[in-house]
C-alpha cells in the first residue's frame, strides 16, 4: 500500500517516463520521414562521368514535358533566365552502351511514339562523350531500321521532323529521348531560343553581305588581272 504522496510521486514519474518515449519516438519517426524525402526530392543531382555535363534525376515528374515546358517558355518570351546552361535535353531511358543492347531495349522504349498505329516523321541526333568503341553510323542506321519496323509509315525528316530521338552515350551508357520542336527550339539550346527573328535576320544578313564583298572582291580581282593581261598584250 502506498500513500497518496507516493502514489502522485509515481505517477508523475511514469507520465514523465511516456513523454520521454514519446519524444524520442517522434524524432526517429522525423529522422526516418527526412531520410525518406531526401531520397525521394523531385530533383537530385547524379554524378555524370563527363566535364561539363550535369545529370539530374527527377522523381515523378516526366523530363520529355518539363524540359519542353521550359523551352516553349523561353521561346515566347524571349527571356534569358541562365547564364551559364548551354543545353537541356530530357532522358527518359537508359541501357548499356552497347549495340545489341541498345537494340533489345528500344523495341521496346520506341513504341509511344512510332508502334503503329502510331506513327511520325523522325530524326535521330547522336553524340558520345568519353566513349570510342561505339559508331555513330552504326548506331543511326540501326536506330532508324528498328523505328521503321515499328511501323513503314515512320519516315526520316532531316528538316522538320515531328519527332527527334535524342542519344546521348556518357562513357557506357547509352541515354534515350524522343522530343518534339528540337528544329523550333534551336537543338533545345537555351542561349538560342531567346534570340528573337529580327536578331536572326541581322545575323543572315551580316553573314551575307560579308559573302557578297567576298564575291565582289574575288570579281574585282579577276577583273584586274584581266586589264593587267591586256595591258601587257
Amino acid at each position: 500500500k502506498f500513500s497518496d504522496h507516493e502514489e502522485r510521486l509515481s505517477g508523475s514519474d511514469r507520465e514523465e517516463d511516456e513523454d520521454d518515449v514519446e519524444a524520442a519516438l517522434k524524432k526517429e519517426v522525423g529522422q526516418i520521414r527526412a531520410s525518406t524525402e531526401q531520397k525521394l526530392r523531385r530533383f537530385q543531382s547524379v554524378e555524370s562521368g563527363a566535364n561539363n555535363v550535369v545529370f539530374i534525376r527527377t522523381q515523378g515528374i516526366e523530363p520529355e514535358n518539363l524540359v519542353h515546358h521550359i523551352l516553349k517558355d523561353m521561346h515566347t518570351t524571349k527571356k534569358k533566365k541562365t547564364r551559364v546552361i548551354l543545353r537541356m535535353l530530357p532522358i527518359s531511358g537508359t541501357c548499356k552502351a552497347f549495340m545489341e543492347d541498345m537494340k533489345k531495349y528500344t523495341e521496346t522504349f520506341f513504341e509511344p511514339w512510332f508502334k503503329a498505329p502510331n506513327k511520325g516523321t523522325f530524326q535521330i541526333v547522336y553524340k558520345a562523350r568519353n566513349n570510342s568503341h561505339m559508331s555513330r553510323e552504326e548506331v543511326i542506321k540501326e536506330l532508324a531500321g528498328i523505328v521503321g519496323s515499328l511501323n513503314p509509315e515512320n519516315k526520316v525528316d532531316l528538316n522538320n521532323p515531328q519527332y527527334t530521338i535524342v542519344v546521348e552515350i556518357i562513357k557506357s551508357v547509352c541515354c534515350l529521348s524522343v522530343v518534339r520542336d528540337y528544329v523550333l527550339f534551336r537543338k533545345y539550346n537555351l542561349q538560342e531560343v531567346v534570340k528573337s527573328n529580327k536578331e536572326d535576320a541581322q545575323q543572315k544578313s551580316t553573314l551575307t553581305e560579308e559573302q557578297n564583298s567576298e564575291v565582289v572582291k574575288a570579281e574585282t580581282e579577276e577583273k584586274s588581272s584581266k586589264e593587267v593581261k591586256e595591258e601587257n598584250k
